[in-house]
C-alpha cells in the first residue's frame, strides 16, 4: 500500500533556483518605472502577493507597460535560472507510480506558466495553483484545500514538499505532511525548528525516500 496519494510542490527554491531571476527583474521595473535601483531587501519586503500585485504599484498608471517588460525580462533571460539537478527524475518516478501532483506557489500564474514550460515540467502536473488561484496566499492553506477537494483526496495521504516556513505552516493548518527541501533554502534555521515530517538536505535523498513512500 502506498504511503501518498497526492503530492504538493512549491517551485522556488524547491523545483527550481529563480531567485536570482526574479530579483533582477524587479530590479530591472524598478529602475525603469520608480527611477531607482533597489538593492535586494528592498524587492523582498514587497514579497507575498503575485507579481502583478507588485507590478500595479510601481507602474501605477504605467501597470500593463510594466507588466509587459516584466514578463519579457523574466522570460528571455531564464539562463538566470535553472532547474535543480534531479527534479524531473523526482517528476518521473512520482507519475510512473500513478500519484497526482499539484503546485502550490505563491508566483502569478504566468511567472509560474513561464518556468514550468521553459524547464520543461509542466506536464507533470495535475493542478496548478498560483498565487493568482486564491484568495488567501501561504502560509494560508487555501491551495492545499483546493487540491484536496478537487481530487478528493485523504489529507492524511498527502504530502507537500517546500523550502519555507510558510510551506510548513500551510500543510499543518490543512492537516498533510510536510517534506522540507534544504538543498536551496535560505530559512534553513526556521525551518529546523519548526520540526517538518521530513527533511531532505539533497534532492537525490527525496527520491530515495519516494522510492521507498510510492
Amino acid at each position: 500500500m502506498k504511503n501518498f496519494d497526492g503530492i504538493i510542490f512549491d517551485v522556488d527554491g524547491t523545483l527550481t533556483s529563480t531567485h536570482n531571476l526574479i530579483f533582477s527583474s524587479f530590479r530591472k521595473i524598478g529602475e525603469k518605472y520608480l527611477g531607482r535601483t533597489l538593492n535586494d531587501a528592498e524587492i523582498a519586503s514587497h514579497f507575498g502577493p503575485p507579481e502583478d500585485t507588485i507590478l500595479k504599484e510601481w507602474g501605477k498608471e504605467n501597470f500593463e507597460e510594466a507588466k509587459r517588460d516584466y514578463y519579457k525580462f523574466y522570460s528571455d533571460n531564464h539562463q538566470l535560472a535553472k532547474l535543480y539537478p534531479g527534479i524531473k527524475e523526482v517528476l518521473q518516478l512520482i507519475k510512473s507510480r500513478d500519484i497526482l501532483t499539484a503546485i502550490f506557489t505563491g508566483k502569478g500564474r504566468t511567472a509560474a506558466g513561464i518556468t514550468l514550460v521553459k524547464f520543461g515540467i509542466n506536464d507533470y502536473f495535475d493542478m496548478i495553483i498560483t498565487g493568482d488561484d486564491v484568495v488567501n496566499h501561504k502560509p494560508n492553506a487555501e491551495g492545499i484545500i483546493n487540491f484536496l477537494d478537487n481530487f478528493h483526496l485523504n489529507r492524511e495521504k498527502v504530502l507537500m514538499i517546500g523550502d519555507h516556513p510558510q510551506d510548513i505552516y500551510a500543510a499543518r493548518s490543512a492537516g498533510v505532511k510536510v517534506a522540507s527541501a534544504l538543498w536551496d533554502s535560505y530559512a534553513v534555521e526556521k525551518v529546523l525548528s519548526l520540526k517538518s515530517d521530513y527533511v531532505f538536505y539533497k534532492v537525490g535523498d527525496l527520491k530515495k525516500f519516494l522510492e521507498e513512500n510510492i
